[in-house]
């Protein structure tokens, strides 16, 4: 990689890291090529996506100083797990590593706060951003039906007495 493909690569990144609610940092030493589609394609379905990434360009994007937190996480064969959502990436990659003895779960970050492989899981517990606003209009729902039954209870039951005296009438 010549200066000029380093300093694209590094711009890239750091629009990645700009535009992605959380970035999940993975090992992903020893995954064959079919895994490494398998795993892309289930982000994708997602909204999300994977890129393998240089470590020392990714520090660059980051900006991050030397010893910090981020370190840590970029050593060896480093895969990007991001996505918009911050919930998204960690679901998918979480659900992929329970499945591949391979493919572990370093760390990741969401903003300025650098996550644990235990933080990234406990993330990836939590219900996605669909899914809130699927909750949310839910309880907005419900309450409208409740009011329609209970508007519609007494002309049901003045019908009902109706068809009785007519019932009774005709009999």
């Amino acid at each position: 990689m010549d200066r000029a493909q380093k300093a694209e690569s590094i711009e890239t990144l750091k629009g990645v890291f700009a535009d992605a609610g959380t970035v999940v940092v993975t090992h992903n030493l020893g995954l064959t090529v079919a895994e490494m589609e398998d795993l892309r394609g289930r982000l994708r379905k997602e909204g999300a996506a994977y890129k393998v990434v240089k470590n020392r360009l990714a520090l660059k994007a980051l900006q991050a100083p030397e010893g910090s937190d981020y370190h840590s996480l970029f050593k060896g064969p480093v895969g990007i797990a991001f996505a918009p959502d911050p919930v998204t990436a960690a679901k998918v990659t979480a659900e992929f590593a329970k499945g591949n003895d391979k493919f572990v779960i370093q760390g990741g970050f969401m903003g300025e706060k650098v996550l644990d492989a235990k933080g990234v899981d406990a993330l990836s517990k939590l219900p996605s951003l669909d899914q809130i606003r699927a909750q949310l209009i839910g309880l907005l729902n419900a309450p409208a039906t409740k009011v329609a039954g209970v508007i519609q209870a007494p002309a049901a039951q003045l019908a009902r007495v109706v068809g009785a005296y007519a019932a009774k009438d005709a009999a």
